[in-house]
């Protein structure tokens, strides 16, 4: 039997991975290199654009060229592939091209004001086009659980992190929240008996830069297949043949700079770890946003704030920021290790930031549902801030409210993500710590390949071959199992 409508879907789903690779790097230049005043034509640009793969993905033809591959000959990798392909499809077909063009211009519309709007503290503002965001968000949600029986934010998190739903997050982010403020009040508790020499700034720019794309260099980030740049909000973007990360320096603190770069590095290496033969089709694109959290998380928090890896680094630190005793292997370990909460999610440590998660998910999801408006969000955030926290963010939503970019747009059930994504990560190093008993002495020596190859073998390389629940049973023996993080937080933090 010849394959008549797999190859025909291959070559639909080509075209559409091009014009996605053109959004992408339009998108990058948007937050990254764009004059201020280009943003209305790159906002039409990109609504044009999101229409266009609308359209290809909704192409009354692939209805029967997927009725008539389900019953050809395929490989597994094809099945796979033919899985990925309709599940895009069906989410494609459930909404109208009049809505993904608003959505798309409500978004870089929202996102694009907000940049001024946070710097100017100004809530209101922001409040003017993020209505539209929402109600947009809340039409998807809304077309998406007609189709599918569930919630409309478990629909829009489905987007994002297939498989998985509001009250298992809730399940899981529960539990963390019955130990969390033991563990971070206990370790603020032994900390404080800790001498930590403070880094001396000011740190240059240039320099900072220079340091960081040594690490990337370290860390095996392959600069054919990339670059280093600066946003307004740290991000990885591009495609896996041309992955564009950024950070955002401070030149009185290079030390959230540096650990940025070594999330996003995280990021790009799982794209640019992914097959290649594949990189055409949904099923050779990550496998979640879990999943790529997990990669950004492996790096920057199992890898970048071991004590193994910053005596590693080093050295590295003082070529390029001068010698002082700050940098000594010892006092990095315990810079990158302070617990302290905080305003921002992005600098948080890692023993905090699940808060910070759980807060966000709490807020979007009833926001979504219907079950508060736009306006109440500084009133919930304030509140849950102080109860999760203990830090006072009235009146401050520059700081508050308004610092992430994801809302902006209407990701909406992405939040999850991030902590699901610790999870995973601790679960993989536990697994790869059985296989290399020996792993903190060998990343200490310069031999990150132990990770790196594990990474390679057991995530990248699998790409969306499997569901995710199948993906890390694959890896690790078992499905999610939170257990591993909460170790993890115990022995780094308290030693056991």
């Amino acid at each position: 039997m010849t394959h008549s409508a797999y190859p025909q879907l291959e070559t639909a789903f080509t075209r559409l991975y091009r014009y996605q690779h053109l959004a992408a790097i339009a998108g990058w230049d948007q937050a990254a290199m764009m004059p201020s005043k280009g943003n209305d034509a790159r906002a039409a640009a990109m609504a044009e654009l999101q229409v266009l793969m609308h359209h290809t993905l909704t192409d009354p033809a692939l209805r029967g060229l997927f009725d008539a591959a389900n019953s050809e000959a395929l490989t597994p990798v094809q099945q796979a592939s033919l899985r990925e392909m309709r599940r895009e499809w069906q989410n494609a077909n459930l909404l109208p091209a009049s809505l993904v063009e608003a959505k798309s211009l409500a978004g870089s519309r929202c996102e694009h004001a907000w940049r001024s709007q946070r710097k100017a503290n100004d809530w209101q503002g922001f409040l003017q086009n993020f209505r539209e965001v929402v109600k947009l968000s809340r039409e998807e949600a809304q077309y998406l659980s007609d189709a599918t029986g569930v919630s409309r934010y478990d629909a829009l998190m489905n987007l994002y992190e297939p498989g998985m739903n509001s009250a298992e997050v809730q399940r899981i982010f529960d539990d963390v929240k019955s130990w969390l403020p033991g563990l971070i009040r206990d370790t603020m508790q032994k900390q404080a008996g800790e001498q930590v020499l403070q880094a001396q700034g000011p740190f240059a720019i240039e320099a900072q830069r220079a340091l960081g794309i040594e690490v990337m260099g370290v860390l095996g980030f392959d600069f054919d297949a990339g670059r280093l740049d600066v946003s307004v909000h740290p991000f990885c973007g591009g495609v896996a043949e041309d992955v564009r990360i950024t950070t955002r320096y401070r030149d009185d603190d290079f030390v959230q700079s540096l650990m940025g770069i070594v999330h996003e590095t995280g990021h790009a290496r799982y794209e640019q770890g992914l097959p290649r033969e594949l990189a055409h089709l949904p099923v050779g694109h990550a496998r979640s946003m879990g999943i790529h959290e997990s990669q950004s998380l492996s790096f920057e928090m199992q890898l970048g704030r071991n004590p193994a890896f910053l005596q590693l680094i080093a050295p590295l630190v003082k070529k390029h920021l001068g010698e002082q005793p700050a940098f000594d292997a010892a006092n990095l370990g315990l810079l990158y290790s302070r617990v302290r909460p905080g305003y921002i999610r992005v600098d948080a440590d890692e023993l905090t930031y699940p808060a910070h998660v759980i807060l966000r998910f709490e807020i979007e999801r009833a926001l979504i549902e219907g079950e508060i408006e736009a306006e109440d969000i500084p009133a919930l955030w304030d509140e849950k801030m102080m109860a999760y926290l203990g830090v006072d963010t009235r009146g401050n939503y520059q700081n508050g409210c308004l610092q992430d970019i994801h809302w902006t747009d209407g990701s909406f059930g992405y939040f999850p993500s991030y902590t699901l994504g610790a999870m995973y990560a601790a679960q993989y190093f536990a697994t790869i710590r059985q296989q290399y008993p020996d792993l903190d002495s060998r990343i200490a020596a310069g031999d990150l390949a132990p990770v790196f190859d594990w990474l390679q073998a057991n995530i990248w390389q699998q790409a969306s071959l499997w569901s995710t629940p199948e993906l890390v049973r694959r890896a690790t023996g078992e499905s999610l199992n939170p257990a591993h993080f909460r170790a993890h937080l115990q022995a780094r933090y308290l030693g056991g």
